[in-house]
């Protein structure tokens, strides 16, 4: 559950399963087998909700005989992993987002190891030797640090996942070379804030030689970036992004919001004119480039003043992607420890609302003008009609899809084609292949 990062690390406890005989099913919607392991978010109050709910659902499987163990890792389990042994004693052990390979240990190897099913595995082309993808076999996501450095007011990642922690940059190259061996072509980088890359290990930050080392890479076609932060943005970073045509002019930089007086008080240490510089500069010295962005409305304090700067903002800048969510309050943050939550619930949706229906609008004029273009898109799957694939300015998941009716050209996943945009709606692009 819960962001890209958590799926790396189910991923790669699902590999060491198949590795001491287990046979693995990546399905909670349908799940099937004897033990369940939920893998939890913890991060927001709505991300909270829906962990404990799927925990209650395979506690209610376990009592009626559907299953016969339940274990519960990640994020949430980390944060309240007394208060939640104490309020489900269905689940058979809790661990936290860093001790989840004791749960091997605890199970020990699988007592049978045949089956008439084929494993996740068997069923996969992609069978890593750290990781078993989840994703579709042409794309992967590659966590390249753990933790988070800086305590803006309002998050609680820190308080979870401690100390931003790099990964050694010859460890990711090999894990994207070994990738590319069994197929992948698209990589996904993902960390809590990928411009600090480097600054533990190397005493600075190296996130433009580490993507330049990946770029040169045989075989890797795509690398997309999440997710930036503005304050001392490394600059450098930008023209790796202009001078690689396999790094994807696109950059997923969170900045919550543009007025300078909840700048600061949500402790995010950059103002609102170094904002706009920022993304001047990087639209000038990477020319096309998309850009995605996350906004935060009603955090203690925001006036009405406040939310039309950020609304102006918006409308000025024009976001080719933008996600924004209401403030939640979590506690033993800074926020949550001096501030009062004291905009009330329905100003907050009243306000998201009015938010997001700008963001629709500046989507459909974007995606408006990609028609009579040809674009490069990657096939993902095939859907009813339609194939279903993305241009590089759009990550699995969140951002826009293209769909391309299925006719006379037979379209293969994990392949790259030249499609024309015929028509767009306010997300989508439709096209056909030339």
């Amino acid at each position: 559950m819960g962001c890209s990062k958590n799926l790396v690390d189910s991923e790669q406890l699902m590999r060491r399963f198949e590795n001491i005989g287990y046979h693995c099913n990546h399905d909670p919607k349908h799940p099937q087998g004897e033990i369940a392991v939920i893998n939890t978010c913890g991060f927001i109050e709505s991300a909270k909700e829906e962990s404990i709910n799927t925990i209650l659902e395979f506690a209610n499987a376990k009592n009626n005989g559907r299953i016969s163990k339940l274990f519960v890792m990640g994020c949430l389990s980390q944060r309240y992993q007394k208060e939640l042994e104490e309020s489900l004693p269905e689940v058979d052990k809790f661990y936290g987002k860093f001790n989840f390979t004791q749960l091997l240990k605890d199970l020990g190897p699988a007592k049978d190891s045949t089956s008439e099913s084929k494993s996740f595995a068997e069923r996969r082309v992609t069978a890593n030797t750290r990781r078993l993808l989840t994703t579709p076999s042409h794309y992967a996501y590659i966590k390249i640090a753990e933790g988070c450095d800086r305590h803006c007011a309002y998050c609680a990642i820190p308080l979870i996942t401690g100390k931003h922690i790099s990964r050694p940059m010859e460890d990711i190259l090999k894990e994207v070379e070994e990738l590319v061996g069994e197929g992948v072509t698209e990589f996904q980088v993902i960390e809590q804030e990928l411009t600090y890359y480097g600054r533990d290990l190397y005493g600075k930050t190296r996130i433009a030689e580490l993507i330049d080392k990946m770029a040169n890479i045989k075989g890797v076609k795509w690398i997309r970036l999440h997710y930036a932060y503005p304050n001392q943005f490394p600059l450098e970073l930008l023209d790796v992004m202009r001078e690689h045509d396999n790094v994807c002019k696109y950059l997923d930089i969170a900045l919550q919001h543009i007025s300078d007086h909840m700048l600061s008080q949500m402790h995010r240490h950059v103002t609102k004119q170094e904002t706009i510089d920022l993304i001047h500069t990087i639209r000038e010295r990477v020319p096309g480039i998309t850009i995605r962005t996350t906004l935060m409305v009603g955090f203690p304090g925001e006036t009405e003043e406040d939310f039309n700067e950020l609304l102006d903002f918006v409308k000025q800048e024009k976001f080719e992607r933008m996600g924004a969510f209401a403030y939640s309050e979590e506690e033993g943050t800074y926020s949550a420890i001096h501030y009062k939550d004291d905009v009330p619930a329905d100003v907050k949706q009243a306000r998201l609302d009015k938010l997001m229906a700008v963001q629709e609008k500046i989507s459909s004029e974007v995606e408006a003008a990609k028609v009579g273009k040809t674009l490069k898109v990657v096939i993902d799957r095939k859907e009813g009609d339609y194939y279903i694939g993305r241009t590089e300015a759009c990550s699995p998941e969140v951002d826009p899809e293209v769909l391309i009716p299925v006719g006379e050209h037979k379209l293969r996943a994990g392949r790259y084609y030249n499609v024309l945009i015929t028509n767009s709606d306010e997300f989508d692009l439709y096209g056909e292949v030339k």
